[in-house]
């Protein structure tokens, strides 16, 4: 009885699992709370997206013309980087390599690195650079581009750039030359890069990696050259992008598209410094990430390289001349010679003159007449000179000569017309006709 009286059941009975049920019930809510922000983020992305393309086809022309004044604007002045008391344009190469490398370690958006080069060469316009210092300019314009332009958790910090200075500057010095670049320039960064032309240039096409690969490897070969420093954007992008696709066969827009207005000058200067680029560029575009596309400027170029020596190499066609029977007109009768020059298997225009050797000619002379002096056959022991045409012959090969015979056959056939000849010297007109 006293068992039963203080018999209490225990309060935890059954919590447990009342408890797991609570749990899978609030995890159940709070996953499908996870799910439906979800789907209303990416309504949102759609959203924006649409509104986006919306709002870009009606500003399109708007942003462009924007793009366009800043491109001119933004434009370094080549002539004051010439001026320079240190640095000189053979440098640059060295630093590009450098700024290359370090924008490909930190996988840097590729509108960053142009950018970066338009800030150094900005710089260099306006300020007096020491040889000492062109690297740390060309750190802080790429942290300057890196800040403006990419994602922040990309953006390269002071000691990263510093180790890969191999601690030739301070942290102060980094921090003071970034100032000092953003002073010098005004705070004007939003520099249009070619980049971002080439995005303009081909949004009405259809997704083609390897052209806008192969267009993007064009421009950075350009940065090494002082010819395209002072380049608009617009028109290194627009030529860049044609002669991508003319080496990937690739058909070009209409002539109606912003990108078909290329200036045919900026090609034909890119395309002749396509043949020794950077080691450094070209490995980087040997990588799939961008479609292997400096392999395939090299073989395009070492094809062309073949044909033109083939075309070289193959004499041109002659065209028969067709010989048609003399009829009485002035003219027809002797085929004229072709102008055109064969080409010669060894490589001459035109036969090596033999010299004249009349110590060998007197020698042969001699041993000729002994030879038939004994009774003996001639025998030509070696290659004699070249004989010299009398003044005779090279007046009968002259342009004179050939004129005053042509005189002469016109004035006979003249005087067969009043006189008629006897049948035998007919036969003797036709054979000098047949000659001529």
């Amino acid at each position: 009885m006293d068992y039963h009286r203080n018999y209490r059941p225990c309060p935890t009975f059954f919590v447990e699992e009342d408890y797991g049920m609570e749990s899978r019930m609030r995890q159940e809510r709070q996953a499908k709370q996870e799910h439906d922000k979800q789907m209303a983020r990416e309504r949102q992305y759609v959203m924006a997206d649409e509104l986006s393309n919306l709002t870009s086809e009606q500003l399109r022309d708007d942003v462009l013309s924007h793009m366009l004044e800043m491109d001119n604007q933004t434009l370094p002045d080549v002539e004051s980087i010439d001026i320079q008391t240190e640095i000189q344009w053979f440098m640059r190469p060295y630093l590009l390599d450098f700024l290359i490398e370090a924008h490909t370690a930190f996988q840097l958006l590729p509108s960053t690195l142009f950018l970066a080069i338009n800030l150094l060469d900005r710089y260099c316009s306006k300020r007096v650079v020491y040889k000492r210092h062109y690297q740390l300019v060309g750190c802080a314009a790429l942290l300057i581009a890196a800040k403006y332009n990419d994602k922040k958790d990309r953006v390269p910090t002071i000691k990263e750039l510093k180790s890969m200075c191999c601690s030739l500057y301070d942290d102060d010095m980094f921090t003071q030359m970034e100032w000092h670049v953003l002073q010098t320039l005004g705070w004007s960064i939003g520099h249009p890069t070619v980049d971002a032309f080439l995005q303009h240039a081909v949004l009405d096409d259809a997704y083609d990696p390897e052209v806008e690969h192969m267009a993007l490897y064009i421009l950075e070969i350009a940065l090494f050259h002082r010819d395209f420093v002072a380049k608009l954007s617009s028109e290194l992008a627009r030529a860049a992008l044609a002669l991508s696709r003319c080496i990937l066969n690739r058909p070009q827009p209409r002539h109606t598209h912003w990108s078909s207005q290329y200036d045919s000058m900026t090609l034909v200067a890119l395309s002749q410094q396509l043949h020794q680029p950077s080691t450094v560029v070209a490995r980087k575009y040997a990588s799939a990430h961008y479609s292997r596309v400096s392999k395939v400027m090299e073989h395009f170029l070492n094809r062309q390289a073949s044909l033109a020596t083939y075309a070289r190499c193959t004499p041109p066609v002659e065209t028969p001349i067709e010989s048609k029977p003399y009829n009485g007109e002035i003219g027809l009768a002797t085929p004229q010679k072709s102008q055109q020059l064969t080409a010669i298997p060894h490589g001459y225009l035109t036969p090596p003159i033999t010299p004249d050797n009349e110590a060998l000619v007197h020698a042969h002379t001699q041993m000729a007449n002994h030879d038939m002096n004994r009774g003996m056959p001639t025998v030509h022991h070696g290659c004699s000179s070249s004989p010299v045409p009398s003044a005779e012959m090279q007046y009968m090969n002259s342009e004179a000569y050939q004129q005053q015979q042509e005189a002469m056959y016109m004035a006979q056939q003249a005087a067969l017309q009043q006189f008629p000849l006897a049948p035998t010297h007919m036969g003797m007109s036709q054979t000098y006709q047949g000659g001529m």
